[in-house]
Order: C-alpha cells, then sequence, then structure tokens
C-alpha cells in the first residue's frame, strides 16, 4: 500500500483545517442572538439540542473556537518572536559565557511541566484569553529556542558564514539572511508541533479554568462542562473535540506535505539560456 504523497496531505490537511478555522472566523458573525433557555442537555432543544446551562449548541460551538484558535495562534507567533533571536544569538556568539546566560535559563524552565508553569503563573494573573496567550508562549519559547539554537549551531560552521564574517556582513545579515533562511524547512517542521502543543495547552488550561470563565463561550470549556450529559446529549462533548482534534491534525498534515515536497533547485548550466 503506497503512502499519500504531498497533494493528497495538503487536501486532507486542508479539509480539516478549513471547518474549526471558518468556524473560529465567520462564526460569531452567523450566530445570532442568544435565544431563551431551555432543559440542561435537552437533545430536542434546537438542531443540537442544549447544554449544561440550557443553551443552544450550535450558537454554542460558532462561538467557541475563537478563543482557542486566536490564543493558540497568537502564543505559536509570539513563541517563535522570542525564541528565534535567542536560538541565533546564542549559536551565532564566539563567547561562550553569551551562550550559557543566553540557553542556560531556558533548561531551568524546561525542567518544569508547561501545564504546570501555566496554572503556576495564572495563579497571579486576571483570567483572560491576553494573559492566557502570553503564558503559552512563554511556555513555548524553551523548546523552540533549543531547536533554533541546535539547528543555527550546525549552519553557523559552514564555510559561508565565515565568508559573511571575513566580508565584514552584519549580525543581522548573517543571522536573519543566511542563518535564518537555511534553517526554515526545520523552522516548519517545528512550527507544527508548536501549534499543536500550544492548542492542547489552550484546551487543556481552558478545560480546568484556567484563563477563561467557566461559563463562557469556548471548544474546551465545553468539553468540560458538558461531559456529565455525554450520554443524554453527546454534541456538547463530540463536536467540540472532534473540532479542536480535526485542527491539529490538519495542521500536522500541512506542515508534513510542506517537507515532503522537494525544495526548488537552482537550473544548471545546460539549462540556461
Amino acid at each position: 500500500m503506497t503512502r499519500p504523497g504531498p497533494a493528497a496531505r495538503y487536501a486532507l490537511g486542508a479539509a480539516l483545517v478549513a471547518v474549526p478555522l471558518l468556524l473560529a472566523a465567520l462564526g460569531p458573525f452567523v450566530a445570532g442572538p442568544a435565544g431563551s433557555r431551555t432543559v440542561s442537555f435537552d437533545p430536542a432543544a434546537g438542531p443540537l439540542g442544549s447544554d449544561f446551562a440550557g443553551r443552544d449548541v450550535l450558537r454554542q460551538l460558532l462561538l467557541g473556537g475563537r478563543s482557542v484558535v486566536l490564543v493558540a495562534l497568537a502564543a505559536t507567533a509570539l513563541g517563535y518572536l522570542v525564541a528565534v533571536p535567542i536560538g541565533l544569538a546564542a549559536a551565532l556568539t564566539r563567547r561562550t559565557w553569551l551562550e550559557e546566560a543566553l540557553m542556560r535559563p531556558l533548561d531551568v524552565l524546561l525542567a518544569v511541566p508547561s501545564l504546570l508553569l501555566v496554572l503556576l503563573v495564572a495563579a497571579t494573573l486576571a483570567p483572560g484569553p491576553a494573559g492566557l496567550t502570553v503564558l503559552v508562549a512563554v511556555a513555548a519559547v524553551p523548546d523552540a529556542a533549543r531547536v533554533v539554537h541546535a539547528t543555527a549551531t550546525e549552519i553557523a560552521a559552514r564555510p559561508a558564514v565565515e565568508a559573511l564574517r571575513m566580508q565584514g556582513e552584519s549580525w543581522a545579515r548573517t543571522a536573519l539572511g543566511y542563518v535564518a533562511v537555511s534553517m526554515r524547512r526545520t523552522l516548519a517542521a517545528d512550527a507544527g508541533i508548536r501549534l499543536t502543543g500550544a492548542l492542547y495547552l489552550v484546551a487543556t488550561a481552558a478545560f480546568l479554568g484556567v484563563g477563561v470563565a467557566p461559563d463562557t463561550a469556548d471548544w474546551a470549556v465545553m468539553v468540560d462542562r458538558n461531559r456529565p450529559g455525554l450520554f443524554l446529549q453527546p454534541w456538547a462533548v463530540v463536536l467540540p473535540a472532534l473540532l479542536v482534534a480535526a485542527l491539529s491534525m490538519g495542521v500536522n498534515l500541512l506542515f508534513d506535505a510542506a517537507l515532503r515536497t522537494p525544495p526548488p533547485t537552482a537550473p544548471s548550466k545546460g539549462d540556461r539560456t
């Protein structure tokens, strides 16, 4: 049995990602006003029944994706904005003390489980998406910085980097113009893993009530709060869980397909006109 090629992975990944992203982006605009509440876990109340508070499950699904998706995307981007400069600076410096000063504190953070770090810091912060974004980004920085550092260290040993230094090129041009560009495929592979981790960390934090109110419209909160009625009204639990899983799987398939596509090669002398 042959494995699916990049085109099939792109198609499947795009299909899996499209539904939760569209719901997160457009759902609040079509959800409409809140109707009157009915009996909890009533399968006949609305197209998908009612949730633990008697609210329409379909409306909660339309409203609940923005917090999970936007926080995960923002946290991943913020984590890389911090991790990439740290990793590049540690890899390209010729001062051992500076490399140690940049990387060793991250090893301390790595010793603390991400969820425990979120719970400890969240205890001192007011709940809200901004604080949760920062917490998840902080949890992602140590791993991402180590990946950047390891990859950039190998690239920094190439003769091309030494040639750039001898020509007097600036640090920014060497680090961003050559090293960062050379490691883009590694960063793409890591970004898929990092975004998936952010999704599950955001969902788990919301599941535990960290960063969001316990009755807010959020897919992870829906899974948590509607568990008691799973066998009475399963859609309130199953659908939000499937949406989070579909987004995670789809993102990884898209990144995997991108990595399996060979990079363009320069034309040979015989092909040039």
